[in-house]
Formats: C-alpha cells, sequence, structure tokens
C-alpha cells in the first residue's frame, strides 16, 4: 500500500468534519499537488471522548463517498503500541509505531552485538551526500545510539509483525515514531535509526523524529530557526541515503507531528522537500477541534454560550486537563483571560482570541492551548455539543475547510 509522496493528517476529536477536510485537500489537488488524506485519531483521544477506531472508518468512507474522492486515503491507528494496537487493527490501515517510551531502555547484550557487528560493513566514516561532516563510526558511538535507540526500534519491530500477521504484508502503511521525548534526534542518531528499522525489516514510509525545538499543540514553533534548518534538510538527506543504502521503502518520508500551526517553520520544510524534491507528511490532529469552537462561537446565540462554557469549565480544571499533554503544551497563567472576563465578549472576539493568526491583536495563544486540550469538556457534554456541530454546521465547516486550505496546504506547498 503505497501513501504517496505528501499526505496530511486530518485528526477528528468528534468525527463531525470530514467532509470539510476532504474538501480541503481537493483544492489542494485542484492546484496541481496530490496530497493524500490520512483521518487519525490516538487510543487517547478515543479514550476521553468514549469513541472507537470504527467511527473514524466510517466518517472516513462517508466523506470519501459523499465527495467522490478516488484518490488514495488512509485511517491512522495514531500513537500505538502492542498494548492497544488490537483495537485499531481492524479499521485501520495506516499504523504509527509510538516507541518513544522504549528510547533508553536496556538491550539485552546481544541484541546490541549483533547491531555492532552488522555496521562493520559501514567502514569507519560514513559520507552521506549534501553533509559536510562525515560520520565517523567507533565502538564509543555504537554504544551511545544502541543504548538510545536498539531497544525502541526492536519494539518497533514486534508491533510491525504482529499487525503484519492480522493485516498481511503490503496491506498498511507505517510509521515510525519517536517524537515525544525531551531530546531531540541528532541527524547522526536519525542514520542509525535507519539502520535499525531495516535491520528489523520494518518497510517505514514515515518516520517521526523529534526535532529540536518546541512543537507545542495548535501553536506555531518556538526555537532555534536556523539550528532546525539544518537539522531538517540533514535529516532528509539522511532518510535519502538510508533508502539507496538499506533498502528502505522508496518513499520513505520525514513526519512531522504536532505539525499543525507551526507556521514559522512550513516555508522552510517546504523549501527543503521542494529542493531534494522529497515527500512530506504533517499531522494536524487537534486544529479541526478548534475550528469548531470558534465555529460555534462565531455562530452566536446558544453557539457562543456553549463556547464560553468549554472554556470556563476548561479553564476550572486546568491541571487535569493539561496534565495528559504536559510535554506539548506552554500555558502562561497570566496570559488567560478569567471566565467573568470571556463571558462578556462577542462571538467575534472569542473567535479572534482562539484563530491562528498570529498577528491578530486578540489572537492569544494561551487561550488557544487551553482550549485545545480541553476537548474533553465538550465530550462530556455530549450531544449539547455534538447537536450543536449539526445545527451550525455549515458554518463550523467552513471554519474547517479554511483553516486547513489557507492556513496549512499553502502554506506547506506553496499554492
Amino acid at each position: 500500500m503505497k501513501l504517496g509522496k505528501y499526505s496530511f493528517g486530518v485528526g477528528d476529536r468528534f468525527n463531525h468534519q470530514g467532509q470539510a477536510q476532504l474538501r480541503a485537500l481537493i483544492k489542494a489537488n485542484s492546484k496541481g499537488v496530490e496530497v493524500t488524506p490520512v483521518w487519525n485519531k490516538s487510543n487517547r483521544e478515543h479514550d476521553i471522548v468514549h469513541s472507537e477506531p470504527e467511527g473514524t472508518r466510517i466518517e472516513a468512507d462517508e466523506a470519501v463517498k459523499t465527495l467522490g474522492w478516488e484518490e488514495a486515503y488512509c485511517v491512522d491507528a495514531d500513537h500505538i503500541n502492542l498494548s492497544n494496537v488490537d483495537r485499531f487493527i481492524e479499521h485501520s490501515d495506516f499504523f504509527t509505531l509510538d516507541v518513544a517510551m522504549y528510547i533508553g531502555n536496556e538491550s539485552p547484550v546481544e541484541n546490541v552485538e549483533a547491531f555492532k557487528k552488522s555496521c562493520a560493513v559501514l567502514g569507519g566514516e560514513v559520507n552521506i551526500p549534501g553533509i559536510a561532516e562525515p560520520i565517523i563510526v567507533t565502538d564509543a558511538l555504537l554504544d551511545e545510539v544502541s543504548g538510545k535507540y536498539l531497544a525502541a526500534v526492536k519494539e518497533a519491530g514486534k508491533i510491525y509483525r504482529h499487525i503484519e500477521s492480522v493485516k498481511g504484508a503490503g496491506n498498511f502503511v507505517t510509521e515510525v515514531s519517536m517524537d515525544e521525548v525531551e531530546e531531540p534526534q541528532t541527524p547522526v542518531d536519525m542514520f542509525f535509526i535507519m539502520k535499525m528499522i531495516a535491520d528489523e525489516k520494518i518497510p517505514a514510509q514515515t518516520i517521526a523524529p523529534k526535532f529540536t525545538g518546541r512543537f507545542n499543540k495548535g501553536v506555531d514553533y518556538v526555537g532555534d530557526v536556523e539550528q532546525f534548518t539544518k537539522e531538517f534538510e540533514q535529516d532528509v538527506l539522511v532518510i535519502d541515503y538510508a533508502v539507496k543504502e538499506f533498502g528502505l521503502p522508496e518513499d520513505l518520508k520525514m513526519s512531522v507531528h504536532s505539525g499543525s500551526d507551526k507556521f514559522t517553520i512550513y516555508p522552510i520544510m517546504a523549501e527543503i522537500i521542494k529542493k531534494y524534491d522529497k515527500g512530506l507528511h504533517v499531522k494536524t490532529a487537534g486544529t479541526t477541534w478548534l475550528e469548531e469552537v470558534i465555529g460555534l462561537a462565531i455562530s452566536g446565540d446558544e453557539g457562543l454560550v456553549v463556547a464560553k462554557e468549554i472554556y470556563s469549565k476548561a479553564l476550572a480544571r486546568k491541571d487535569e486537563l493539561c496534565a495528559p499533554y504536559a510535554d506539548v503544551i506552554d500555558i502562561d497563567d497570566a496570559q488567560l483571560p478569567t471566565a467573568d472576563e470571556v463571558e462578556g465578549w462577542t462571538g467575534e472576539k472569542f473567535g479572534n482570541t482562539l484563530r491562528h493568526i498570529p498577528w491578530h491583536p486578540d489572537y492569544n495563544l494561551n487561550f488557544r492551548q487551553l482550549i485545545h486540550v480541553g476537548y474533553k469538556v465538550a465530550s462530556e457534554m455530549g450531544e449539547k455539543y455534538t447537536g450543536l456541530l449539526e445545527k451550525y454546521a455549515d458554518v463550523v465547516g467552513s471554519c474547517v475547510e479554511e483553516n486547513i486550505y489557507d492556513r496549512h496546504l499553502k502554506r506547506l506547498f506553496d499554492l
């Protein structure tokens, strides 16, 4: 199963925006850029909103059928491991193998020795075209990278083979994810991770590393842009080299998790993938949920009332809601408006505060991050929330479509 050169993760907490999301990708395709939609929803998100992977599959299939989409599309079992993958196997054809928690775990001595022996073919120095500094292969370096990543990649192999035993080889897309950790992986790390993935015979089509800088949920990139540029470009070159030398799938490409709204680095990524004619996968899981709240707010009446209620309750339960996302949010409590203050806002004011237009005077990234993690509040509302999504479907859908196309796809693919 082939993913395509460019693919875009369109996560949807409540399974209501499949058509709006797909309309945005249809626009991109009409401009000559073929982008594969991937509906993704993690085990954590299913647990929080009490949904099942079957719902994501139904949403995707119905959107595709209704809009007459005839190209490839996928449903991603996002951030899964051996403990929960069976929940997804029947309904998914894209599997994000999240092995970040295994980074740094000790490996059996025989596994380390086998890996080091397999690296003998590399010689003492690896020169990757386009990267000035060679990789000097030493015993100490091999000990270091195997100590960090070998257990994680071995676990990815176990998960992959379990899925393959059910789905069959070639019938699904595999991504290896190591992004939810504090320490970024260097291009040198990436080189050896690629070697380990090849040794495990995992036909990975995407790889999601941890980059330098902060990739907080739903807001812009924070970090050293120059360093990110160098790192991203070298990672692309490493992947290209690994495909040729290690026999990995020729369409293997970079995946950027929490990639939504990283407007500062979108042009950088766009330039680099264009320069080397490479693919890209970007995940935008929470963006749609935020646009739903914006759509309800600007609809006014009961939609605005519910939007304000979501914020008020999220503010009161901030610590609880932020806990699962502690590594990917940074909220300055002093910059959060009070519930009473928000109660006096118009729908326009609420929407402008939440919508990710950084130069707008009302925009508040702290407000945005809190609502981003506050979808549990909406889930607890049940029909009260989802009923309004249906009542104001035109307004909400328009917000979702505009956000994905105008603020994401156009920037990423220079449309």
